[in-house]
């Protein structure tokens, strides 16, 4: 039987990520998008990544997200050495401690907003009653109760990523990570979304935000400046835990 793996979160954080690099391979030399990158995130800890278009902001939320293994460096999430599971424990990792919003919000357009909530968890494998305890509370938490049976195609854009911040919600992650969530939406919309987001955080669950806009980062406890792949500690924003980045 194989011994079970160490734990590494002494200071109780819920993502440890140190000297992460990411290299392409490029026929006129390697092209280096992250250059030992290190970041860390606290329960209840909204973290702001900024930087322009190319910075490597994307890049550093896929390999946090498991959904892009880097060239080098560690992570651990919850305290455990995600870069070293296999394919399946990573994939059953990101199902049950990580919710994903994105600026397209990639909801199914004929189908409603209620089943939108609810592939991700009979994927997960949850009953039908707990998937509509589930799925009406993550609504709730959005004020989008009264939009359960409108199909995704007949949403605002508000409502629509109201509604993919409560599908990353229905499987209780223990950290959000938002890329460019606020992107398309106006500047109340925007906000509305902040504020949930800041509902979350109060409930325990860590949120990283990646954005161009100064005054949605500004709403968050750290900003990171990302700039030619090495990420800048900025002053913190709000009271909140200021890690060593």
């Amino acid at each position: 039987m194989s011994s079970p793996q160490p734990r590494y979160n002494p200071d109780g954080s819920l993502i440890q990520a140190r000297q992460l690099t990411m290299t392409y391979p490029n026929g006129a030399g390697d092209i280096q998008v992250l250059r030992g990158v290190s970041v860390s995130l606290h329960p209840g800890e909204m973290l702001a990544i900024m930087g322009p278009s190319g910075s490597g902001k994307s890049t550093l939320l896929y390999i946090l997200g498991l959904l892009l293994k880097p060239t080098g460096g560690s992570y651990w999430l919850a305290g455990e050495d995600v870069l070293a599971l296999d394919r399946r424990a990573q994939a059953l990792c990101r199902r049950e401690r990580l919710g994903f919003v994105f600026q397209t919000c990639d909801l199914l357009e004929n189908s409603t907003v209620y089943e939108n909530l609810e592939f991700p968890l009979i994927y997960a494998g949850v009953s039908p009653r707990e998937r509509r305890e589930r799925i009406l509370m993550a609504l709730e938490q959005v004020n989008l109760g009264h939009r359960l049976r409108h199909a995704a195609n007949r949403l605002s854009g508000g409502e629509r990523q109201r509604v993919a911040v409560a599908r990353a919600l229905v499987n209780r992650p223990q950290v959000i990570l938002a890329d460019e969530p606020t992107g398309q939406l106006d500047h109340r919309q925007g906000h509305l979304v902040m504020d949930h987001f800041e509902a979350v955080a109060e409930r325990g669950t860590g949120i990283i935000v990646v954005t161009h806009d100064p005054e949605i980062a500004a709403r968050c406890h750290r900003i990171y400046p990302l700039r030619d792949g090495r990420l800048e500690m900025a002053a913190p924003r709000r009271e909140g835990r200021v890690a060593d980045g």
